[in-house]
C-alpha cells in the first residue's frame, strides 16, 4: 500500500498534534482512535518510523512499543510484553499511569525475568524513538546557542560551540541511516547494529547538548533533562548500545564473516 506524500504530511501533523497533547494512556487511547492498529496492519514500515520518530522529537510517550513487540511475535497487541533491559533485566511497559516504579519518568518497572520474543522490529522502533530523541534535544540546544549572547555575540558563532553542534549532527545522521537500512531491509543483525547506532548517538548529542546548554541545561525548568532521561531508558531497553555492539561482534565471529548490511 502507497502513502501520498500529502496524505502522509497530514497524517504526522495530526500525529504531532495529539502527541503534544496528551502523553502516557491517554495517548495511547489517542493513537488508537486514530488508527494505530490500522496502520500496523496496512502500513507497519510507515507507521512505525513515523510514530517513534515522532514520540522522541515532541517528548510524548504511550506504550506503543508492546504492540510492535506483540505483533512481531504473532500474538494480539493491546497488553503488555516483558521486555529486555540493560544489564541482563527485564522490564514492563504498563499501559495505564499508575506505576508503582518509573524509570525516567516512564510507567516502566522491572520484572523478575520474561520469555524471550523477536526483537527486531523493536528495536527498530525504539531506534526511531532514540533519534527523534536525539533531533529534540539538538533543536534546543541550536536555539539556546543562537539566543545566548557572550562577549557581544551569539555563541553559536564560537567555534567550539558550532564543533559540538557538528558532531551532533553527524552523529544523527549516521544512526538514521542505520535505522532506514534496517526499516527497508530488514533483518536481526541489521535491527540489532540500528537500535546500537541510535542509541550511542543519541547518548552523544546528549552529552554535547548538555555542554552548549551549560547550567540551563541541568535545570528542571529546561526541557533538555526529560530527553536526556529518556535518551538513558530508551538505550538500555532492548539491549544498551554497548551490549549490542559486543553481541554483534559475537555474531559475526561466528559467521566468520561480516554481511553487506546496506546497498550504497
Amino acid at each position: 500500500m502507497t502513502v501520498e506524500p500529502e496524505a502522509l504530511r497530514l497524517l504526522a501533523d495530526s500525529l504531532r498534534a495529539t502527541m503534544t497533547a496528551a502523553r502516557g494512556a491517554k495517548l495511547d487511547a489517542a493513537l488508537s482512535d486514530l488508527g494505530w492498529h490500522d496502520m500496523l496492519d496496512e502500513i507497519p514500515y510507515v507507521a512505525i518510523p513515523l510514530v517513534f520518530r515522532l514520540l522522541g522529537e515532541t517528548g510524548g510517550h504511550a506504550p506503543v512499543l508492546n504492540d510492535v513487540v506483540l505483533r512481531a511475535a504473532g500474538r494480539a497487541d493491546g497488553g503488555t510484553v516483558p521486555l529486555p533491559f540493560a544489564g541482563g533485566s527485564w522490564v514492563v511497559w504498563e499501559r495505564d499511569d499508575g506505576a508503582n516504579s518509573t524509570l525516567g519518568e516512564l510507567p516502566i518497572h522491572r520484572v523478575p525475568e520474561g520469555d524471550p520474543v523477536p526483537l527486531a522490529a523493536g528495536r527498530r522502533a525504539v531506534g526511531w524513538w532514540l533519534v527523534g530523541t536525539g533531533r529534540a534535544m539538538l533543536a534546543l540546544a541550536r536555539r539556546h546557542a543562537l539566543d545566548r549572547v557572550q562577549f557581544g555575540r551569539p555563541i553559536a558563532s564560537f567555534q567550539a560551540v558550532r564543533h559540538r553542534l557538528a558532531e551532533a549532527l553527524v552523529a544523527l545522521e549516521g544512526a538514521e541511516a542505520a535505522v532506514q537500512a534496517a526499516t527497508d531491509e530488514p533483518d536481526e543483525l541489521a535491527c540489532l547494529l540500528a537500535k546500537a547506532a541510535a542509541g550511542q548517538a543519541a547518548l552523544t548529542v546528549a552529552r554535547h547538548c548538555q555542554q552548549v546548554l551549560g547550567g540551563i541545561g541541568f535545570t528542571a525548568e529546561h526541557a533538555l533533562h526529560r530527553h536526556v532521561k529518556r535518551s538513558l531508558v530508551l538505550d538500555g531497553l532492548l539491549g544498551s548500545s554497548q551490549e549490542l555492539v559486543l553481541e554483534a561482534g559475537v555474531a559475526l565471529r561466528a559467521k566468520g564473516f561480516a554481511p553487506r548490511l546496506a546497498h550504497l
